[in-house]
């Protein structure tokens, strides 16, 4: 008899039906009460031996064991459920030592804890959620790119070009440690390496992208990027997940109008089919709430948060009006920022989350930023007083997270890119490909990248993006 979900007998109110379930056990109470999970559902199903089971059978049940039950579906006798199963058989596929398991239901391990076994945190609770949704929001990023024609583009992972211009790239090459081959003037001379150039792990599939919008109007890239920035906080990692729509014939309104689209329908669909996971964590997040001062707690719980801002319009207005706000804000009168703030600085964290969270109280899109912040290929903005340059860039700002999506309407103008990546010190001999673009039928597009790991820990409630990514990879860390 073939395998039942443990999601498809709980979801279903038949009973009286033979069924083969397997999963680990969350708990054996009385000898005779087991919860069962198997992973598909946050829920355990419960399974009800008999008393006269072999004793042998009844000590190997212990936590995380995992055992194979034929039974029948049945009414549940207790309360908490609608059915159980009456075992009939009962298979151990895999021993637990209880002892020496790091997860024991008798305790409750703290995050910290569960990042240093992140190997078994997937058998939680929590860990169970949050990694369901992350699903969930993956294939609807798929769905949603998908029903509206766009071609899904796999950029390259090993590359030449750093898309920023930052400088933080993990270099990639065959070469020799300890003694690599050498120019004249002593630098490393990659004409040897494995690509006959020096390469990198991509920070970004943008530029790529933009390669194939041109022939196709409408891409998305969906791919892992790295960046080598030595930081340990919350909202960085090493290795993360990006999502890049590229669009030809779209200005910075389109673009603003796709991304605030995108966003909606992606937490709408983890609404409609990850309601019990996101029930659970807010449940969660309502305990972990009460830790915190009274002032420090969140105005809405998880899922009301979700609900508003698909609700809501999201706010727009331009770099200029939001560094008014924040000068004319009680916060920065009364000196509470860490960080100054004047026109043409990048803002930090605390700003995008006050204009979020305290002013506007909904996602703002910040537009036209200051040149001098931004990357060479966003397109400039004309008309600027001296000392005042702007480009035609958006960021969303989200509750609790700040920063959520960056982008911009490219610079379509080849003197004006070329004039632009001159500026800063960005090869252009290099980059022909770049700019053949704009050399043969270049039209105005735009694009954004979505950071998925922030998307999830949005969605979840989560505070610490190393728990939304199943084997983070940070500073000093590279474990599995």
């Amino acid at each position: 008899m073939q395998r039942t979900k443990i999601k498809d007998i709980l979801r279903n109110d038949a009973t009286d039906y033979e069924v083969v379930v397997k999963g680990w056990v969350r708990s054996f109470r009385n000898n005779q009460f087991i919860a069962l999970n198997d992973g598909s559902c946050m829920n355990n199903l419960q399974v009800v031996i008999d008393l006269n089971t072999d004793a042998d059978i009844v000590k190997r049940i212990t936590s995380s064991a995992a055992i194979s039950v034929h039974g029948k579906v049945m009414p549940s006798q207790g309360k908490g459920q609608k059915v159980e199963v009456i075992a009939s058989s009962i298979e151990i596929l895999g021993d637990c030592d209880a002892e020496k398991y790091p997860l024991q239901l008798k305790n409750k391990p703290s995050l910290e804890y569960l990042r240093e076994i992140a190997h078994l945190r997937f058998r939680t609770n929590t860990f169970g959620a949050v990694f369901r949704v992350r699903h969930s929001l993956a294939f609807a990023i798929h769905q949603f790119f998908n029903e509206r024609g766009f071609v899904y583009l796999h950029t390259p992972i090993v590359t030449a070009s750093d898309a920023e211009g930052a400088g933080e790239t993990f270099r990639v090459t065959s070469l020799p440690f300890d003694n690599p081959p050498r120019n004249e003037d002593g630098s490393v001379d990659f004409r040897e390496d494995f690509f006959g150039r020096s390469t990198n792990l991509t920070v970004s599939g943008q530029l790529e992208a933009e390669l194939g919008a041109m022939a196709f109007s409408e891409v998305y890239t969906f791919g892992p990027t790295f960046r080598a920035e030595n930081s340990n906080t919350a909202r960085h990692l090493a290795e993360f997940w990006m999502i890049e729509p590229e669009v030809a014939f779209n200005d910075l309104v389109a673009n603003m109008d796709l991304a605030e689209d995108f966003i909606k329908y992606i937490i709408q669909y983890a609404l409609d089919h990850n309601r019990e996971d996101l029930e659970f964590l807010t449940q969660r997040l309502v305990e972990e709430e009460k830790q915190k001062p009274q002032n420090e707690r969140s105005e809405m719980g998880l899922i009301e948060k979700l609900e508003f801002v698909l609700n809501n319009k999201f706010e727009r207005v331009t770099y200029t009006e939001a560094i008014d706000i924040l000068l004319q804000s009680p916060a920065y009168k009364k000196k509470k920022f860490q960080y100054d703030v004047s026109w043409g600085i990048d803002m930090q964290s605390e700003h995008e989350r006050y204009l979020v969270e305290k002013h506007f109280k909904k996602p703002v899109i910040v537009t036209n930023y200051p040149a001098a912040i931004k990357a060479f290929y966003m397109r400039q903005d004309d008309g600027c007083a001296p000392g005042k340059e702007t480009v035609a860039a958006m960021d969303i700002l989200a509750p609790g997270i700040g920063e959520i999506v960056g982008g911009s309407q490219r610079e379509e103008r080849l003197e004006r890119l070329e004039r632009r990546m001159n500026e800063m010190h960005i090869p252009t001999e290099e980059m022909y490909w770049y700019l053949d673009t704009r050399r043969f039928g270049t039209v105005p597009h735009a694009g954004f990248g979505l950071g998925f790991e922030r998307m999830v820990l949005f969605v979840t409630g989560m505070t610490n993006i190393r728990d939304v990514i199943p084997f983070p990879r940070t500073p000093k860390n590279a474990e599995f």
